[in-house]
């Protein structure tokens, strides 16, 4: 591993703040802006429309989704490049077979925007959507237990986040997976916080779907993520959004005939660009440590945090046992909590505020600093005195 306080430099935001936001956009490395500017400068030269342009954008998609894959441990034919989460959930949620009946489930803790694609669904197909209560698993995790009693015979599909985006809970994927295949039962996953935290190897876990962003935990630039589809849930996955990257047949006249793996998915233009922003910034953490040692460090950190707050009279943390990744949420007793997050703010600490529960959550990632936690943790006790 490579001293932290060198490779911070490469974040030049994090010079000046406590940053504890990562779960919702990470710092962009120098050097992976670098290579985006050169990227907007090369299409420029070469077209911006040409051969050599397309031969470029081909090279740069498979460079991504390559590495992209390795991350995960999964093949590279089992990833498609999306532009975020969201995006990702949404093919895997409307390329499904949906009979008027089938049964949808949710947790208690998904974000919003799947909320509504779920219920729209249920407008569109006459299914039924139900959420199993997992937030009320946090202490202690009994969310296998939850998942399987709400199960249902019609249950086509139950939709969960790895980490919890609210909580910070980490829920035991792969257990859930196998008893939803069990009974025959999907599974896709929002992964916005538990990709660039969590060591993964996707195939072991058995899960169908898997929808990520890079802005995030990989400090990657906005607008590039991706979909693993499992290759038994391929057969099953009818394309979404259809463009010119979906098919490998140029026809106005006969059907189209799809790629045979997820570009499938995929769609037309998007912003290659910056492709090779989020393999500089994958390649930025790699160079300082493995996927586990950067995941026990954000560990180490989080409960450290966890600890210092627990220790404040008016802060409640929502764990009653240390945090199992990188988020901590808490709660400030006799406190409104946006008014707190703002005048954080105004010291150059930086966390956000979350609805349900109604709390308080910091990002804690391998990059933050002892200092960063105790900031953070003074200027709480200073608002507070």
């Amino acid at each position: 591993m490579s001293d932290l306080g060198v490779h911070r430099q490469q974040f030049p935001a994090l010079a000046d703040k406590a940053y504890f936001n990562y779960g919702g956009q990470g710092p962009l490395p120098s050097s992976a802006l670098e290579i985006i500017q050169e990227n907007y400068r090369k299409i420029d030269q070469l077209g911006p429309f040409s051969a050599q342009v397309n031969a470029w954008i081909a090279s740069e998609c498979e460079a991504t989704r390559t590495a992209i894959a390795a991350e995960l441990g999964a093949p590279s034919q089992t990833i498609a490049l999306t532009e975020d989460t969201t995006v990702g959930c949404n093919i895997a949620l409307w390329g499904l077979p949906w009979q008027a009946g089938d049964h949808l489930l949710l947790s208690d803790c998904e974000h919003p925007g799947i909320v509504a694609a779920a219920f729209q669904l249920q407008k569109r197909f006459g299914i039924e959507v139900s959420f199993c209560p997992l937030q009320s698993t946090l202490n202690p995790n009994d969310a296998v237990g939850i998942v399987q009693a709400y199960l249902r015979p019609a249950t086509r599909l139950l939709v969960i986040s790895h980490i919890l985006w609210n909580t910070g809970q980490v829920l035991p994927l792969a257990e859930i997976v196998r008893v939803c295949h069990a009974q025959g039962t999907r599974v896709l996953v929002d992964a916005a916080q538990s990709v660039g935290v969590l060591p993964l190897n996707l195939p072991e876990s058995a899960v169908d779907f898997y929808a990520f962003t890079g802005h995030k935990w990989w400090c990657g630039p906005a607008g590039v993520g991706g979909l693993y589809v499992s290759v038994a849930a391929q057969a099953e996955l009818e394309p979404t959004f259809i463009g010119w990257r979906s098919t490998r047949t140029y026809s106005s006249a006969a059907p189209a005939e799809w790629h045979p793996d997820c570009r499938r998915y995929e769609v037309a233009s998007s912003a290659f660009m910056l492709y090779g922003g989020l393999r500089q910034a994958i390649a930025s953490h790699a160079a300082w440590g493995t996927a586990q040692a950067r995941y026990e460090r954000i560990v180490s950190l989080s409960t450290q945090l966890w600890q210092q707050l627990q220790a404040i009279p008016d802060i409640t943390c929502l764990r009653q046992t240390a945090p199992e990744a990188g988020l901590v949420s808490f709660q400030v007793n006799g406190q409104e909590h946006a008014s707190l997050v703002k005048a954080l703010e105004e010291q150059a600490v930086f966390v956000r505020t979350i609805a349900d529960p109604n709390c308080i959550r910091a990002s804690v990632h391998y990059l933050s600093t002892p200092e960063d936690l105790q900031k953070l943790v003074d200027t709480l006790q200073a608002a507070l005195a």
